[in-house]
């Protein structure tokens, strides 16, 4: 007990460092387990190990007390009790910090419940009144250790204890104007990093007591020097060429990236159109700007598993060379297919992302920000005092504008962190309902001193609007397509749909004598990119190809077509189908036409159904005249009228609505988060007056909701090929666990993620297997339903072959 709440403090403690909250950190750390000197847990523990007598009248059955014996509230009150008396802040630092302790096996507790079913209860005031036998808190204060009452008597006299708090309290509300609402929200993310201070800290210390080999593993912050790094990345950029006038243009990218690095930490922009090489331009300046400001990691923020991989390899290639320990440099952390419970050198590391440079996804990203339970959260802290680089920023998800917003303000003013928005379409994230939250951007925010000059000179494209009253039909999108081959060598077809795409596809490959290929997400990585390989070599020998994809390849597909036919759908992803289209300007001007398919339902798919409906009325706009875009309707003024009515369009879901039939009532995360007014009133219906605590938030039940709402997808592994079909084989008998996650790690190249109606179906028709018994890791046993042309299927075709027995 004593080795482990000491660990656990000084660890704890080196976290919260980082907002200057050391003492904080520590005082956590020291208490968090106090409810563990109990006789009741110690019995608990002695006997899930099987140092006491089963016969004895005094053994309690470990399994019976499994999670019922209470050994997080203790401490909390200990803190609560000290802390409450001592004024306003006291009893606010005393909340704070309790709350941190009470909650760290579950998750954030809500501090007022929402009251759907029953009134609004105070749960934080409840906790903090729990009864002696079941906190045993007088118990555990007499058998405590020396060593921790003593630091504990020193910590809980500390003015810094509260005044630190306190000043970070009355910053964020003089940063805000005294805006309630984002003050609250901004608070409640200060309990979260203190809280992911005191998880990550709590599972470092018991996991390298349980596993001293694991310990060993990780890097504990101490990464190679930013100089080292810079240095490879230099030496990288200085061997292209110049031979091309477009390749001066992403060299002069590069640079500004690189100038912009010394500029003072803030949030920035980098309006670059696609193919002005923004992957190596953005990284130049995250290097020389962690350098330049003594930061501690890059965290990369990709919106797609698709690309993640392709990205993080460019980059591990640079900066970790062959001989290198994987891992110790460039992580990637994003696969959903790996099991909680297992282990390897790099799970080990991506558990709380102890590297220098960081892939994720803004799904483990906002999980980080928002998500319940701990396992996400233990990461926060290692946002601050990084440089955050969300590439294509446009992708996120409307329903987080806000809270998006209001988060990346907090890690920039109050967590020294740098972030920059990568995008050849940025979204108006500054020009939101700012009583909710915007970004601050300031005046120096954009990397690129002329965007309107770099665009034009980055013009590659004409684009056609095609649109015709009733639609396309499948067959004249196909003729379209056809000509635009014989006249361009080369043509994309971008569709909004899988049944879009299989159907056009169909059609196309009956044209004899013409390549035409296929590409979804219901296809395994290893599958897309054998396609693309292909595409790349028929695109470099000027063969006639045809390729017909979903929006998948729209980002960050390193493709070069003669011409792009783009199902309409919202400007951004227009722009983003338009850098596949003479990408590399090697022939005068590429032909993006826009057309509108008579037969497509888009009821279920919103984000798409409402841009293109403002993509239509710009359209509609530039052709009656009303509008005049300079430079084009891919150009930035186009684009910053398309997010202006984009955002209107959508400014109520801004806030992440939360419906009556998730969380019990109309509500928004936003305000569950905040001020939690309905709460908050629901409770002072009951009780004639205001909980009288400071942080109202109903963080468990808004976690919960976010989870229900953004359905989580399930990796499984598809028999794709030869390879795919033998990794299977060895996973089904690898029964070492090294060698299973090496196995793993090749298997992320043959995953499909299906949604749970996906998974469902599946299941009923008896096709998913895990790997080995007890191991939640799923493959696909019928190879009927993996389909050559369109990758994994819901119904069987061809000849039955059952893999693994």
């Amino acid at each position: 007990m004593e080795q482990h709440l000491l660990g656990v403090a000084d660890k704890a403690k080196g976290f919260a460092a980082k907002l200057s909250l050391d003492e904080q950190g520590e005082l956590i750390g020291l208490l968090h387990d106090l409810g563990k000197y109990s006789a009741q847990f110690q019995t608990y523990i002695q006997s899930a190990i099987g140092l006491i007598d089963e016969d004895k009248d005094d053994y309690v059955d470990a399994q019976d007390l499994k999670g019922k014996v209470d050994h997080s509230t203790a401490g909390a009150q200990l803190i609560w009790n000290e802390l409450s008396r001592q004024g306003k802040f006291g009893l606010i630092v005393g909340q704070l910090l309790s709350l941190c302790i009470a909650s760290h096996h579950s998750g954030l507790i809500d501090c007022i419940s929402p009251g759907v079913a029953a009134p609004s209860i105070d749960k934080f005031t409840k906790r903090m009144g729990t009864r002696e036998e079941r906190s045993h808190f007088e118990e555990v204060q007499a058998k405590m250790d020396a060593s921790i009452i003593a630091r504990f008597h020193e910590l809980i006299i500390s003015p810094k204890l509260i005044d630190r708090i306190k000043s970070l309290i009355l910053q964020i509300v003089q940063y805000d104007s005294g805006n309630e609402l984002i003050t609250r929200f901004k608070i409640g993310l200060l309990v979260r990093f203190l809280f992911s201070c005191l998880i990550d800290a709590d599972r470092i210390d018991t996991a390298d007591a349980e596993k001293p080999r694991a310990a060993r593993q990780r890097q504990h912050g101490n990464y190679i020097e930013w100089t080292i790094l810079i240095e490879k990345l230099e030496k990288k950029l200085a061997e292209f060429s110049d031979a091309e006038p477009i390749d001066k243009i992403r060299r002069n990218i590069a640079y500004h990236c690189r100038d912009a690095a010394q500029r003072d930490k803030g949030i920035f922009t980098l309006s670059v159109p696609t193919g002005g090489g923004k992957t190596l331009a953005s990284l130049r300046f995250a290097l020389h700007h962690t350098q330049q400001h003594k930061m501690e990691r890059i965290i990369y923020i990709i919106p797609y598993t698709s690309i993640i991989d392709q990205n993080a390899d460019v980059v591990r290639k640079i900066l970790e060379p062959e001989g290198e320990l994987r891992g110790s440099v460039v992580l990637e952390h994003h696969s959903n297919l790996t099991p909680e419970q297992q282990g390897s050198r790099e799970k080990v590391l991506a558990e709380n992302w102890d590297a220098p440079v960081i892939y994720t996804t803004m799904v483990q990203l906002l999980e980080t920000l928002f998500g319940g339970g701990t396992r996400g959260a233990r990461r926060m802290h290692q946002l601050a005092n990084s440089v955050l680089v969300f590439d294509e920023i446009q992708t996120l998800p409307v329903n987080t504008v806000h809270m998006f917003c209001n988060a990346i303000n907090f890690l920039v003013e109050h967590c020294s962190s740098t972030v920059v928005l990568c995008t050849a379409t940025q979204p108006l994230l500054n020009s939101v309902d700012s009583s909710k939250g915007v970004l601050k951007f300031t005046k120096d925010s954009e990397i690129m001193r002329d965007v309107k000059q770099l665009f034009d000179d980055l013009e590659r494209v004409k684009v056609f609007n095609q649109r015709k009253p009733g639609g396309w039909k499948v067959e004249e999108i196909a003729e379209l397509a056809l000509r635009e081959v014989s006249e361009s060598g080369s043509c994309l077809a971008i569709v909004n749909t899988k049944k879009s795409a299989q159907a056009l596809f169909s059609l196309l490959r009956q044209t004899q004598g013409m390549r035409v290929f296929h590409l979804s997400t219901n296809m395994c990585p290893a599958h897309r990119k054998k396609i693309l390989a292909e595409i790349r070599g028929l695109l470099e020998e000027k063969s006639p190809v045809l390729c017909v994809s979903t929006q998948l390849i729209e980002a960050g597909v390193d493709v070069d077509f003669g011409a792009v036919i783009r199902y309409t759908a919202g400007l951004d992803s227009i722009a983003q189908a338009a850098g596949r289209c003479n990408r590399n300007k090697r022939r005068e001007v590429g032909h993006i036409h826009i057309v509108n398919p008579a037969d497509e339902n888009l009821d279920m798919l919103m984000d798409i159904r409402v841009g293109k409906e403002v993509t239509e009325r710009l359209l509609d706009d530039q052709k009656s005249g009303a509008e005049n875009f300079d430079g084009g309707m891919i150009a930035p003024q186009a684009m910053k009228r398309y997010f202006e009515y984009y955002f209107f369009a959508r400014k109520d879901e801004m806030d992440y609505p939360v419906s009556r039939e998730i969380g019990g009532r109309d509500d928004s995360l936003l305000n569950m988060l905040s001020t939690n007014q309905q709460a908050v009133a629901d409770y002072a219906r009951e009780y004639n007056s205001a909980p009288n605590i400071y942080l109202r938030q109903s963080f468990m039940t808004a976690a919960k909701a976010f989870k229900v709402i953004d359905a989580p997808t399930r990796g499984i592994i598809v028999p794709y090929d030869d390879e795919g079909k033998k990794l299977i084989g060895e996973l089904c008998g690898a029964f070492e666990v090294e060698k299973q996650f090496n196995l793993l790690r090749r298997a992320q190249q043959f995953t499909v993620n299906v949604f749970p109606h996906q998974l469902e179906k599946l299941q009923k028709e008896k096709v998913l297997h895990e790997i080995q018994d007890g191991v939640d890791i799923l493959y696909l046993a019928d190879v009927r339903y993996y389909n050559e042309d369109f990758g994994l299927s819901l119904s069987p075709e061809g000849m039955m072959e059952v893999l693994c027995g």
